[in-house]
């Protein structure tokens, strides 16, 4: 990008040059679009209204989420019963009971299966309806941030879990949630944590929370990843609960990013926040979800280099609130524009959201947007490793245009190229709108034990 394109100032936009076009692209970027009557409020608002209510819109749709919207005793571990019953075959080798457990361990298997469909079906219902956006949008990239995938943990309950903790800091502290990522479940499991003793650290968790999570490559070294995994010793899970076991934890002095002393894990997250790279490195990333690509190594122009010198500072100041970062991003002459104005490419699952936003079709079946969505790259619940998926040109190839000319054929007409008088189903599923469900599964590849 030249420097010709960007605008080099983080000047507010003006009232008067805040058009149908500006508020539209502010509804792409913030959300995932909307109808010309939704942009054109956008418009009488004001950019000022309408970043903050984009923000912020109040209890708007607030509710939260059931807890029991999902069973969370699937993969729950096995009850006393269960366990003597093992044991005692184990020891008598009563290989037909040994058999009779472990399809019982089958089933439950199939069924979180199952429940994970489930669970994509109602999150992507929720991007589709829901009158909060940017909270929508904001879980997403922080699934994509903090990758984790059910494929690898297998329990579906935890990923519930975990995309909930997201919703529930979505425009609010990345701190926070840098200190809560540390005792989730489902990253816990993920990365190999649960198994992390002090006689034998698991180095995993503590390499990521650097490389791909706050710092990036170059603003730690190997030292601060063996004395990270230290750090972050004992911390494991029991059931759907996080668990501190102290016994696991090593107690002696250690030396982190400049920081010594018999430090744990929220000391190990303290010192990666007080790093300037941090607040750098969370800028570049929220700049390129919302703004324009950021090829790594390239060389920036000098514009977009003030602009995220200016955010990452933002960032420091306000001790790690994303909403003051994106106010000021979204309120800027330069977010608005030749260099950022359609520069960006739309995720599978922008693309199928906001047609549907924006369009008003019928979201039709579920199980044929989530399908295309994973065949264009995306599979929601399931990012290919824990750097997420790469986005931008790597959505586009061959393949993933034509379906994704196919996906809004179909939620246009109802048709796709092997149907043409009835919607299509997918296979082994039923048609049903937004709020039903229907069943699904998903590959399996290794199966991780709690706590």
């Amino acid at each position: 990008m030249s420097a010709e394109t960007h605008s080099s100032t983080m000047t507010p936009i003006r009232a008067e040059s805040f058009g149908y076009a500006e508020a539209r692209h502010l509804l792409w970027r913030a959300g995932f679009g909307g109808t010309p009557d939704q942009i054109q409020t956008l418009v009488s608002w004001g950019p000022e209204r309408a970043v903050d209510y984009l923000i912020d819109p109040g209890n708007v749709g607030a509710e939260p989420t059931d807890p029991r919207r999902f069973d969370h005793t699937i993969m729950g571990p096995p009850d006393p019963e269960t366990q003597t019953r093992y044991r005692r075959a184990r020891q008598t080798g009563n290989e037909e009971e040994i058999a009779r457990l472990r399809l019982e361990r089958q089933r439950r298997e199939a069924a979180d299966r199952k429940q994970v469909r489930e669970m994509q079906q109602w999150w992507l219902t929720r991007l589709i309806e829901s009158p909060r956006p940017l909270e929508e949008k904001m879980t997403l990239f922080w699934h994509g941030h903090f990758a984790t995938s059910y494929r690898t943990i297998e329990d579906s309950y935890h990923m519930f879990l975990q995309n909930e903790l997201f919703r529930s800091h979505a425009v609010g502290s990345y701190a926070t949630l840098m200190y809560q990522i540390i005792r989730d479940p489902a990253m816990l499991a993920y990365l190999d944590n649960n198994d992390s003793r002090k006689n034998k650290p698991n180095e995993n968790l503590a390499r990521e929370i650097m490389e791909l999570f706050s710092l990036g490559v170059g603003n730690y070294g190997e030292r601060d990843i063996k004395e990270g995994a230290r750090a972050l010793t004992g911390y494991t899970f029991e059931d759907d609960k996080f668990s501190f076991q102290q016994g696991n934890h090593d107690t002696g002095a250690k030396t982190i990013l400049g920081r010594s002393g018999n430090m744990d894990g929220d000391d190990f997250v303290a010192a990666i926040l007080d790093q300037p790279a941090c607040s750098y490195t969370m800028a570049r990333k929220l700049y390129r979800f919302f703004a324009a690509d950021l090829p790594e190594g390239s060389r920036l122009d000098p514009a977009t280099a003030d602009v995220l010198r200016d955010l990452s500072a933002l960032m420091r100041r306000s001790k790690y609130e994303i909403a003051p970062v994106l106010r000021r991003l979204f309120l800027s002459e330069h977010f608005y524009s030749d260099g950022v104005v359609n520069q960006r490419i739309k995720s599978p699952v922008e693309l199928v959201v906001g047609a549907v936003r924006s369009l008003l079709t019928p979201a039709r079946d579920l199980n044929v947007l989530l399908d295309a969505t994973s065949l264009m790259g995306q599979n929601i619940f399931f990012p290919p490793s824990v750097a997420g998926w790469d986005g931008e040109r790597s959505w586009i190839n061959t393949s993933t245009m034509f379906i994704r000319q196919n996906i809004l054929a179909y939620l246009l007409t109802g048709r796709t190229p092997r149907a043409t008088t009835r919607s299509p189903t997918s296979s082994g599923t039923t048609r049903h709108r937004c709020s039903r469900s229907s069943r699904g599964r998903t590959p399996r590849r290794r199966r991780t034990r709690r706590g």
